[in-house]
């Protein structure tokens, strides 16, 4: 008896130490290397940096159209959901930015606290299905969390009128537009008459300041769909 429990002991501790071993490979192999690449690559050196503008054309002429059309509101650029949506931490924080939190808003409306009011998102005529994806996800979480988000179409822009129309709901529930400072000048109208006129001809000279230097066009939206997994997220 005592012999075949040795013997029974013995095998319990050769499997345990066979198991430990097989967990502690697999382990090595699936963080080990990896991380050490990941530490051996130099921020700067094996990523080298470059300046590119934060808008494209269609997206500086929606800027632009939004400013004149709402003045005294505060109009934000491509902000990270991360930086004004909140969400619980029970679950992953990690897991909810890759999956929609690094995504940018094109543009915010915000009142004077910077409270955002509405969102613009500013779409290609011509979408991937991943692209597509990636705007349908990026509205769910927004309208979840109680933003309104307003769709325009490249080449397809509202007139101010128009914005101010399609706006008007979500304005009321901000703290109103910076009132303007008193001065003994001559004050301007809100929205500059013709205004159409005026908002092209300084969009024209923006593009044309943009065609003299076209090597510092914006990273595209869709640049990142190639980087999605395969399998959609919720």
């Amino acid at each position: 008896m005592d012999i075949i429990e040795s013997g029974s002991s013995t095998i319990l501790v050769t499997a345990a130490a066979l198991l430990l071993t097989l967990f502690l490979v697999r382990r090595r192999g699936r963080h080990g290397p990896g991380r050490g690449v990941r530490e051996a690559l130099d921020t700067v050196q094996d990523w080298p940096p470059e300046p590119a503008r934060v808008m494209t054309v269609q997206e500086r002429h929606s800027y632009e159209l939004l400013r004149r059309a709402l003045p005294g509101y505060m109009v934000l650029a491509q902000v990270p959901l991360s930086r004004f949506v909140r969400v619980p931490t029970r679950h992953s924080y990690t897991e909810w930015l890759q999956r929609v939190g690094s995504l940018s808003a094109d543009l915010l409306v915000c009142d004077t606290g910077s409270r955002v009011l509405a969102v613009i998102d500013v779409r290609s005529t011509e979408e991937t299905a991943r692209s597509r994806r990636r705007h349908e996800r990026l509205a769910r979480v927004l309208r979840a969390a109680g933003m309104r988000v307003h769709v325009w179409r490249e080449g397809q822009l509202p007139s101010p009128a128009e914005v101010r129309t399609a706006l008007a709901h979500d304005l009321v529930r901000g703290s109103g537009p910076m009132q303007p400072v008193a001065t003994s000048s001559r004050p301007m109208p809100l929205i500059p008459i013709p205004e159409m006129q005026e908002l092209d001809a300084m969009l024209a000279e923006g593009d044309l300041a943009a065609d003299r230097d076209a090597g510092h066009e914006p990273v595209p939206s869709a640049f990142f769909d190639d980087f999605e997994d395969s399998a959609p997220a919720r």
